[in-house]
């Protein structure tokens, strides 16, 4: 029998569940006539014999299926293009969905250029406030997008106005915005194919790190940025610095691209990060993301002013830049910024606020205390000077730090429990906070005589009447094996850290015998509730540091996948 040409019969139930291409070839290629051929059931029982020839196959007797007709393969096709429509509409709704659970950026709301919050006319005291004359004239001209709220030129001339209310809001001041809402105008990001740059503060390393940065980007790509690293002690090896920041990121098992150590005032570091960017932005948006003043709008100055110099994009959006302050939650929208000439935005974020940083139960008046404006410089304990202060130098040297108590301002109390005679504690922070040392058994009773007056912050004896005190307690066991190098470090989320020595410095060397020593230190820490107390590896910094820092050996994969450090 001769072979007959069937068409193909597709039915809606015939589709694939998902269909990813909706253009007419696609549905073209899907529904073009395919020839079957098919054999007679005389011709399968006869498959040992010889094929006859042209001349010897029969003519047909008319058994097979017919040929489709025009019209037949006409509706065909038209059943196929409804059903495929059926499976896309269905896989956009399921996109759209998704989508519409996260905060998109509204940008066809004008915003202030400097906080992000939205311009409006009606609240004086709200953040994003514009006189409505100015509001007029600027919308009627289009330049909405170049307006300054009142909010930012008061914060511009050092008002420390707060705006941020909730867990992890701040007392004084009028609150607006809750932490919350600021964290969800981040969610959006799970769902955007963009570029991340994290920002991480040296001097509040673990309390500004954002461990669960996951949760807000996504699978999107990391470049960590470490910053402020002009404030570290002088003549710190970057490079034992470095090797720390990304032990440390490994162990915190966040994957990131790279690790850039930079400082937004020399603007050390920045080129290598406008480099990384160049290299791996691939048209995506980047947003600048960290922990509240971290120092994005300072960065982002810095990277504008390094750009600006082969890019004019960013040349011309450096004048109207973020606005910079010392008060958490200066941001408070996304600010979207035209800072790449062949597309793409560079995007400034509302800092992320958490509950356990100094920042988050210090009065709005004494914020700028807590961030270093210079060098950090560390204050050893013990000294002759304190000794001689408290009358105490004959009982230091016979047992050391044994039984005292440290306040670091109004912020920190350690008493020290039980260390070797010659161990000592050396204190990284603002310059401001004063160092004051009482025995153990009176520190109750000095800390209440003193709070807002020698110990500060609180300033000012009204603000101390409204203060909780230092609720939270921690037991700390520090173990340690070299008396050569530093046991650990003590960090204070949101203030700075404490190095803690077995041996100090001035009688390392010496032919004292530590051998059959307990290498235990045990210390007591108080501070405000609810921050958090860190007890990590000695950041190394100061002249020293390159003698005992010790790099970790690693394996041919660990070296394969561990990100590189560039400053």
């Amino acid at each position: 029998m001769a072979p007959k040409v069937l068409s193909p019969f597709l039915s809606p139930l015939s589709l694939p569940h998902t269909v990813s291409y909706s253009n007419a070839k696609f549905l073209r290629n899907c529904t073009k006539p395919v020839p079957i051929y098919c054999k007679s059931a005389q011709s399968q029982t006869q498959h040992k014999n010889p094929v006859p020839s042209s001349d010897e196959i029969p003519e047909s007797d008319g058994i097979g299926a017919a040929a489709p007709s025009p019209g037949e393969r006409f509706l065909e096709r038209q059943r196929a293009f409804e059903a495929a429509k059926v499976v896309l509409k269905e896989v956009k709704k399921k996109k759209s969905r998704e989508k519409e659970k996260s905060l998109k950026v509204n940008r066809a709301v004008a915003s202030c250029y400097g906080c992000g919050a939205p311009l409006h006319t009606v609240d004086l005291d709200a953040p994003g406030y514009v006189d409505p004359d100015t509001y007029e004239l600027k919308k009627r001209h289009h330049q909405l997008r170049t307006v300054i709220c009142r909010r930012c030129k008061l914060l511009s001339h050092g008002h420390m106005i707060t705006a941020v209310g909730g867990n992890g809001g701040y007392s004084g001041g009028q609150q607006f915005v809750s932490a919350e809402e600021l964290r969800e105008k981040l969610s959006h990001l799970r769902n955007e194919k963009a570029l991340i740059l994290k920002l991480v503060d040296i001097v509040d390393f673990n309390g500004s790190f954002l461990a669960r940065v996951r949760d807000l980007v996504g699978a999107n790509p990391i470049i960590l940025v470490v910053t402020k690293i002009d404030l570290l002690p002088r003549d710190t090896d970057l490079n034992c610095v470095g090797d720390w920041v990304v032990e440390a990121t490994t162990k915190k098992k966040l994957n990131v691209l790279s690790v850039h150590l930079t400082s937004s005032k020399s603007l050390v570091g920045i080129v290598g990060v406008v480099s990384e960017i160049q290299k791996e932005r691939k048209g995506r948006d980047v947003y600048i993301l960290g922990s509240a003043n971290v120092g994005k709008s300072a960065f982002i100055d810095a990277l504008l002013k390094t750009m600006a110099q082969r890019d004019p994009a960013a040349a011309a959006a450096r004048k109207y830049k973020p606005i910079q302050s010392a008060v958490p939650g200066t941001t408070l929208g996304p600010i979207q910024i035209n800072a790449f000439l062949g597309g793409g935005k560079l995007f400034d974020t509302p800092g992320v606020h958490l509950h356990h940083r100094q920042s988050a139960v210090v009065h709005s008046e004494d914020l700028p205390i807590l961030a270093p404006r210079s060098r950090l410089k560390g204050t050893t304990l013990p000294n002759a000077r304190v000794a001689s202060e408290i009358g105490m130098a004959d009982r230091w040297k016979s047992d050391g730090l044994n039984g005292f108590s440290i306040f670091w301002g109004g912020l920190v109390r350690i008493d020290v429990l039980k260390v070797l005679p010659e161990t000592s504690l050396t204190f990284y922070g603002p310059k401001v906070l004063q160092i004051h040392v009482v025995p153990t058994e009176k520190a109750d009773e000095f800390y209440q005589k003193e709070l807002g007056v020698l110990l500060t912050p609180p300033t000012r004896t009204d603000r101390a009447d409204d203060w909780k005190g230092l609720e939270l307690t921690r037991r700390l066991q520090i173990n340690f094996e070299d008396v050569e190098r530093p046991a650990s470090d003590i960090a204070i989320s949101g203030l700075g850290w404490i190095a803690v020595e077995p041996v100090r410095k001035s009688i390392k060397g010496s032919n004292l015998n530590f051998e059959d020593t307990t290498k235990e230190l045990h210390l007591t820490v108080h501070v405000p509730r609810p921050v958090e107390i860190f007890v990590r590896p000695p950041l190394p910094v100061g002249k020293t540091s390159s003698e005992w820092y010790q790099y970790r050996e690693l394996t041919e994969k660990e070296e394969e996948l561990r990100p590189k450090w560039h400053y």
